[in-house]
């Protein structure tokens, strides 16, 4: 048989994390299951696998058109990277307001967290677009600074924490954490709309375009441990100093993280500095 095809186990998958020197650490994971292949019990032995060599696990559970929505008039704050003609589609208010007990989350973030989700011990961050969701030891520490107002938090506790994050057969463009480094180098993050519980749109801070991340491969790359997993290329870079090595990058040579499509409107505002924000909102 193909070694290609060989059935990968949570055996494999822990013996990966040894590999990578993060067992016993504080692990984010942005990941693509199908690119590792036939996986012997699915989305559940990749979490049960970072539980086991003891792990807390962090997966990004966005939300993002489940419960954005179209702001009043008076809302719209300029240099904001807001498309309008994308925005029309948006609802000017949503049935459900968001909260950290539902398991609503977009596809497109993969079946991993979602199996997270799906564990009755998880604990999930408070934001309506953009939340966290950890499962393990330190799992509280992660995610209980969460809110709309600070949708990094849990990013923040990882650097402290000295944790990992771990790209499981995806690009830096999925990279979270690098919104956080944007935000130390002085850019202020972009604002989006949720539904609040008076029924208004509230603003809340999220990451902007991040198509043009891979353009750090070239700092990043020498920060990462890599090992095979079936598939799929497993890396993992140490969440302080890849946050600080980006930051520094960043003001040093700002156009670095443009995704080069002449269209885009998100990347010129956050490479400017970001929304103009006169007062809280």
């Amino acid at each position: 048989m193909n070694e290609s095809m060989a059935t990968v186990t949570q055996q494999d998958i822990q013996r990966a994390i040894e590999e990578l020197e993060i067992s016993g650490h504080s692990v984010c994971l942005h990941s693509s299951l199908s690119s590792v292949g036939q996986v012997d019990g699915g989305a559940d032995a990749v979490v049960d696998a970072f539980l086991e060599s003891g792990c807390t696990l962090l997966v990004p559970t966005f939300t993002g058109w489940q419960f954005e929505v179209h702001p009043d008039e008076d809302q719209l704050l300029e240099q904001n990277g807001w498309d309008v003609i994308e925005a029309q589609s948006l609802p000017r208010q949503t049935d459900t307001v968001f909260t950290p007990d539902q398991n609503v989350v977009d596809e497109n973030m993969g079946v991993i967290p979602k199996a997270v989700l799906e564990r009755p011990e998880r604990l999930r961050g408070d934001h309506p677009l953009n939340s966290f969701t950890a499962i393990g030891p330190k799992a509280k520490d992660l995610i209980e600074e969460q809110s709309w107002s600070d949708v990094y938090a849990p990013l923040r506790e990882l650097t402290k924490q000295n944790g990992f994050v771990v790209l499981a057969g995806v690009g830096l463009d999925k990279m979270t954490i690098l919104h956080l480094a944007e935000a130390l180098a002085g850019r202020r993050l972009s604002r989006r709309w949720a539904t609040g519980a008076d029924g208004s749109a509230v603003a809340v801070p999220v990451g902007t375009c991040s198509d043009g991340f891979p353009n750090l491969e070239n700092v990043l790359g020498m920060l990462a441990t890599e090992t095979q997993v079936g598939n799929s290329r497993w890396r993992a870079f140490p969440s302080a100093e890849a946050v600080t090595t980006t930051a520094a990058m960043i003001r040093s040579e700002p156009e670095i993280t443009h995704c080069g499509d002449p269209e885009c409107i998100r990347c010129p505002h956050a490479i400017a500095g970001g929304p103009r924000i006169q007062s809280p909102r």
